[in-house]
């Protein structure tokens, strides 16, 4: 099971830094992803970090948002700063089962399992 917090309302220009934390399941042998969720849109992918530690985004957070992760802590994070108003909607975390190497995949909601309950963003302008 994925826990997914840190959410909350921030001003535009803001930062916020979401956990997901994993209970019953050891993540460090496993790529994990962040999406995104605005209403009425689809499940949008943000960020994915390898079982060793690399890192793929979407183009729209490059450069404003990082992906890390814990494995002692079995933790894996986003922090996300200069928020803009469409960053906007419940982030979720899941882990990947697709082909790291392939960069399609890594984007495809269908390749990832796990999901958590997500965590709300608001940014607000």
């Amino acid at each position: 099971q994925l826990q997914a917090s840190g959410g909350g309302l921030v001003p535009a220009g803001g930062s916020l830094r979401l956990s997901c934390a994993a209970s019953g399941r050891t993540l460090s042998s496993y790529a994990m992803g962040w999406f995104r969720q605005a209403p009425g849109k689809e499940r949008e992918f943000v960020a994915t970090i390898s079982w060793s530690g690399g890192t793929y985004y979407a183009d729209s957070v490059k450069d404003r948002f990082t992906i890390s992760r814990d494995n002692v802590k079995n933790t894996v994070y986003l922090q996300m700063n200069i928020l803009k108003p469409e960053d906007t909607g419940v982030y979720y975390c899941a882990v990947f089962f697709g082909d790291w190497y392939n960069l399609q995949a890594r984007k495809t909601p269908n390749k990832y399992k796990y999901w958590g309950q997500g965590t709300q963003v608001t940014v607000s302008s």
